[in-house]
């Protein structure tokens, strides 16, 4: 997905603007992101760059070491997990209107995934080690 993507939150009090999204949805079942969203984080990376304006208006966690995620102050919206080390944005896949360019295609954390739910879709999955093994640079 191209153009310049815009979006707000829930209470339009910020913008969310990229240049460029990867068409894939993803779903982390990881521990932190089904707390931080009350279930799987589902995602599309953005390719291009990523400004969130304006940047008071935003509230931003240091969830760990290498990464952060950031919410509205005023709404509570969710909108975007960082990698920090390379400036790598993460952005829920429910700010992006579903115009058939965005097709869900695989799942992190596999092995985090409670057994309460489970997905209808042919995915690609990973395991915690695994996503850890292929993103190296990263730490556990």
């Amino acid at each position: 997905m191209s153009n310049p993507l815009r979006v707000q939150c829930l209470c339009k009090a910020v913008t969310v603007e990229t240049s460029e999204l990867k068409p894939h949805v993803g779903a982390c079942h990881c521990s932190m992101c089904r707390k931080w969203g009350g279930g799987p984080f589902l995602a599309v990376e953005s390719q291009g760059q990523v400004t969130v304006t304006p940047t008071d208006a935003v509230s931003v966690f240091s969830s760990s070491e290498w990464a952060e995620r950031g919410f509205c102050k005023t709404c509570g919206t969710h909108l975007f997990y960082r990698l920090k080390a390379n400036n790598h944005y993460i952005l829920p896949a429910g700010l992006f209107a579903d115009e058939g360019e965005l097709t869900f295609d695989h799942q992190i954390f596999i092995d985090e995934k409670p057994a309460y739910y489970e997905f209808a879709n042919e995915t690609k999955t990973m395991t915690g080690k695994e996503v850890f093994e292929q993103f190296a640079n990263v730490p556990e």
